[in-house]
């Protein structure tokens, strides 16, 4: 998203899939898994993962087109993303899965107001085309939702919402020492940006997306900097063809680093980068061997590489089922601790994160302190906008990724959100960014919070 966008989706009344939905939490309803094709399976374990994401399409849209795919196009896109890319699988530990009760008490059916209309559940799934749904209470499943056929072991694709992922291991590297400061110059671990317009950027410049260097992330623009990554990770040669054309953008005339905030998917990625150089292994690895199996995901995961084993798409890329996003969403609630209480990040990181940039272009009406941290999203306040409605905002962090991709999380009430959907577009106006917010109170009050 650029600096128009921040979390700005128009609202969309469309269904566009008449696929079965199945939830858990208020129906109590399990999906019912299909029996994967042996020829399936064999490509499948081809990749690396113990168990075969369901479902496993037969046919998948071009993945130089995912900005411009119709809205089922996305659907069966989105799930099987890790498919259509190199792969680098992050792998699960089987002994040790942390668990993710049902909650013993049911949700009351959340409702919310937009705009003088009082709306339910089910709008909600539909405005904005739902296709999966998680809610956390204390660490226990609230509810949960599967629609469009997805299932528990669908493997969905975050965009951006992974760049959240980095921001958090980039974080445990400092911990670890591996990364020094984030005040360093990026150049100290990537020399060959040297005497480019990244030169003089710190890596706080890249987490708060402040670098200054120019950077067309336009999702409409077919001749948008964005558009040609896309078609980058799609090609041959990714690795040159994404490095190239990071390395050959230019700067801001008269704009230093951390004086203007300007969304950048190529910057993100040269987070991952740094993070990659300084602990010697890519990205998924390292979210691996510090985060994923000691946390206790459930499932592996898979992580969009551009040289398998080496280099990972740092600006979006992750691919894991939803209950692991929830998990994920677990760590950061918790302060970055494991189960067993090992902290695993500095313990002012996440004040660093959400300490939101007041550069240019991040405080707006809608931000007034600021909409941009460490790659994690502050709430816009829609117009208004009650205290309690305020402090929700002010209270949560959000990741982000385009088509509709969310974890919220509130780690004071101990709630975490997880929203997989297939917007009919990228950007659009404020109107499902606002609503996500009045869902979230509405699931807060369901579940007993007070305000």
């Amino acid at each position: 998203m650029d600096v128009t966008l921040a979390r700005r989706f128009g609202v969309v009344l469309v269904l566009a899939l008449l696929s079965p939905v199945t939830s858990r939490g208020l129906d109590n309803t399990d999906s019912i898994p299909t029996k994967v094709p042996a020829a399936d399976l064999a490509q499948c374990r081809s990749l690396g993962l113990t168990q075969c994401p369901e479902p496993f399409d037969a046919v998948l849209p071009p993945a130089k087109d995912m900005l411009t795919w119709t809205q089922s196009e996305r659907v069966v896109g989105f799930r099987n993303t890790y498919r259509q890319y190199r792969a680098d699988v992050f792998h699960a530990d089987p002994a040790n899965i942390h668990p993710l009760a049902e909650r013993g008490l049911p949700l009351a059916p959340p409702r919310y107001r937009v705009k003088d209309q009082v709306f339910g559940l089910e709008d909600y799934l539909r405005h904005q085309d739902v296709t999966g749904l998680l809610v956390l209470k204390d660490g226990q499943i609230a509810y949960e939702h599967y629609g469009h056929a997805n299932t528990a072991s669908t493997l969905w694709t975050s965009r951006s919402v992974a760049k959240s992922v980095v921001s958090i291991l980039v974080g445990i590297a400092v911990r670890e020492g591996s990364i020094k400061s984030v005040d360093d110059p990026i150049t100290r671990y990537l020399p060959e940006l040297q005497h480019t317009a990244w030169d003089g950027v710190s890596l706080r410049n890249l987490l708060q997306h402040t670098s200054g260097v120019a950077w067309n992330e336009n999702y409409k623009d077919p001749r948008s900097d964005f558009a040609a990554l896309t078609r980058c990770e799609a090609g041959d040669a990714p690795y040159e063809c994404v490095l190239k054309l990071v390395r050959g953008v230019g700067r801001k005339p008269g704009i230093k680093p951390g004086e203007v905030w300007s969304y950048n998917t190529g910057g993100a990625w040269l987070v991952g980068r740094v993070l990659e150089s300084a602990t010697g292994m890519p990205v998924s690895r390292y979210l691996e061997t510090r985060l994923w199996r000691r946390f206790g995901m459930q499932g592996d995961g898979i992580w969009e590489a551009l040289v398998e084993g080496k280099i990972d798409m740092g600006g979006h890329g992750f691919n894991a089922t939803l209950r692991d996003w929830g998990r994920f969403g677990l760590f950061v609630a918790g302060g970055g601790r494991l189960p067993d209480g090992t902290e695993l990040l500095p313990r002012d990181w996440l004040a660093q994160s959400t300490a939101w940039t007041h550069a240019k272009g991040s405080v707006d009406e809608s931000n007034p302190d600021g909409q941009y941290g460490y790659q994690w999203w502050h709430a816009a306040i829609p117009k208004g906008a009650d205290a309690n409605l305020k402090a929700l905002a002010n209270r949560t962090l959000w990741a982000e990724g385009i088509f509709g991709q969310v974890i919220a999380i509130d780690p004071s009430q101990h709630v975490v959100m997880v929203q997989w959907s297939t917007y009919a577009e990228a950007e659009g106006s404020d109107e499902l960014g606002d609503e996500q917010l009045f869902f979230l109170r509405a699931l807060e009050e369901s579940l007993g919070v007070r305000p």
